[in-house]
């Protein structure tokens, strides 16, 4: 590859070799380690996204930013003992293009070795802008159809988990990971569920593309738009699920809401042997 085009250096942050990626409109990091972007922040705004200041360190998964979850999504159709959420999120990802566009923005693409007994090959291409964009683009080289599940598992940093609501559910069934049932959204999606307060672990499915994080302490919007999905996970331990996680602080859970574009559960991708999918998001802020 050729040498780093202006805005793209590498650098050291939380004791990860990461990218940085400064443009006009924002300031990005993306770890190699795992392919995933740790960091996005556009001009005016603090970050958009959290990373745990207590997290693993590579060659373990990095707790935060923008993991990704490949070929499966938890363990759906795997072994018990399989790596939760697949290996694509604690290797290491060669960088094999990076470009600067005419208006500053700057697009890289990240393409995962090959594994033994895996016969996909995935590309992931993350344009830093004005908006944050990424896309997983996944080709079947092999001889026989296989099943896909997959995320970009997005921690969204907020002021106060408690205070946020988040737009698109409303009408939507939702399989609870807590109870293992299939439940009806009634209105916006909060922590205060008086079903289940607190804590949320939910694959909404049927889903439109477009979710509006309102963060009101945080005094802006987070706006994700997703393509090639119609599931959207939506995640936060609480209190009590955060004092089981080591990689977290135990209050870590009221600064970020994980919302995750996905393919899971009953939107499982079947590929055949030559076929292409891709799975994306568009991350933006605005002001409230």
């Amino acid at each position: 590859m050729s040498a780093l085009p202006e805005g793209v250096t590498q650098e050291r942050w939380q004791d990860i070799d990461v990218l940085r990626v400064e443009t006009p409109m924002s300031l990005a990091r993306i770890s190699l380690h795992g392919g995933q972007v740790l960091s996005f922040a556009p001009t005016g705004f603090d970050d958009l996204l959290w990373v745990s200041p207590t997290t693993a360190m590579p060659p373990k998964a990095i707790r935060g930013g923008v993991p990704v979850c490949w070929p499966y999504f938890g363990r759906q159709g795997q072994p018990d003992d399989a790596p939760q959420h697949g290996h694509a999120r604690v290797s290491r990802w060669p960088l094999t293009d990076v470009r600067r566009e005419a208006d500053g923005s700057v697009v890289l693409k990240l393409a995962l070795p090959l594994r033994d007994g895996v016969p996909l090959e995935l590309i992931q291409t993350v344009h830093v802008g004005r908006d944050l964009r990424q896309s997983l683009d996944t080709l079947h080289r092999g001889e026989a159809p296989v099943v896909l599940t997959q995320a970009l598992h997005t921690y969204f940093r907020v002021a106060d988990a408690a205070q946020v609501r988040v737009t698109g559910f409303d009408g939507l069934r939702y399989a609870d990971k807590y109870d293992g049932a299939t439940h009806a959204q009634a209105g916006d999606w909060t922590l205060h569920d008086p079903r289940d307060p607190g804590r949320s672990d939910r694959i909404y499915t049927g889903t439109g593309h477009r979710f509006d994080l309102i963060d009101p302490a945080g005094r802006r919007r987070i706006r994700l738009d997703t393509f090639g999905s119609r599931s959207l996970v939506v995640w936060n331990p609480g209190d009590a699920g955060a004092a089981t996680i080591a990689d977290m602080p135990g209050d870590g859970w009221r600064t970020f809401v994980c919302l995750e574009a996905a393919n899971a559960a009953e939107d499982a991708i079947e590929l055949e042997p030559g076929q292409r999918h891709r799975l994306s998001h568009v991350i933006s802020a605005a002001p409230l």
